[in-house]
């Protein structure tokens, strides 16, 4: 009896073990459907023409299905108000520079490019009315992995729009920030934005999907041999 009883419950186990595999899986299928899907809404988004940043009235459904939309803004910047923020980019280590630009109507967050660590803090904005063209990014909150902002000591490791606008006093801030997409040359330099995206679920659901046919191959050679044994034995 009581070997019977070890059978059914080694036997659930396996069961349990081989549903657990088979949803992931099918859960790595249905990521990678989706990513697929993000990724068509983000090209079409990169090649679709510019549009106005969205003003106060469109902020509270600001979110990622937003992120990569081109958007045109114009206004002034505010000088003295520039943000260095930590960057690793083609061009090597260094820094991504925000400035706040004033369109009249709100402010919104510009990164104008990234410069080497020697030019940090010698690359003001320019003076005058300027008409920004970039891509809309969400904001960063938070800091980086293992690296929280410090805004005391002006370390920056993410482009947290709130923690930004709150260490220069700033107000009726977007909750999004701009990447320009010029100037090519010289510095700040623009157009870095890198749109990648990872999608390794087809080889994880795989993974997946081959483990739980593992588990049937190994309980199939187990019983066959099991049958083996007790046959010799009789």
């Amino acid at each position: 009896m009581t070997r019977r009883v070890a059978r059914l419950a080694l036997g659930t186990l396996i069961c349990l073990v081989f549903a657990a595999l088979v949803a992931l899986g099918v859960w790595q299928l249905e990521r990678r459907s989706w990513k697929l899907a993000l990724i068509a809404q983000v090209e079409q988004r990169l090649h679709a023409p510019p549009v106005a940043a969205p003003g106060p009235d469109r902020w509270p459904d600001i979110g990622d299905r937003d992120s990569y939309t081109r958007v045109v803004a114009q206004g002034r910047y505010r000088a003295g108000a520039d943000t260095f923020v930590q960057a690793t980019t083609a061009l090597g280590g260094g820094y991504w520079v925000l400035s706040p630009l004033d369109t009249g109507a709100f402010t919104v967050l510009v990164n104008r490019g990234f410069v080497p660590p020697e030019m940090r803090g010698k690359a003001p904005p320019p003076k005058g009315p300027v008409r920004v063209e970039g891509l809309l990014r969400v904001t960063e909150p938070e800091g980086a992995f293992l690296r929280s902002n410090d805004p005391a000591s002006g370390r920056w490791y993410s482009r947290d729009v709130a923690a930004i606008a709150a260490e220069h006093r700033l107000s009726n801030v977007a909750p999004y920030f701009i990447d320009a997409s010029g100037p090519k040359t010289g510095f700040p330099r623009g157009g870095l934005t890198v749109v990648r995206f990872r999608n390794n679920h087809l080889g994880y659901a795989l993974t997946w999907f081959g483990l739980a046919a593992g588990l049937l191959v190994m309980v199939f050679i187990v019983r066959r041999m099991g049958k083996g044994a007790a046959a010799d034995t009789e």
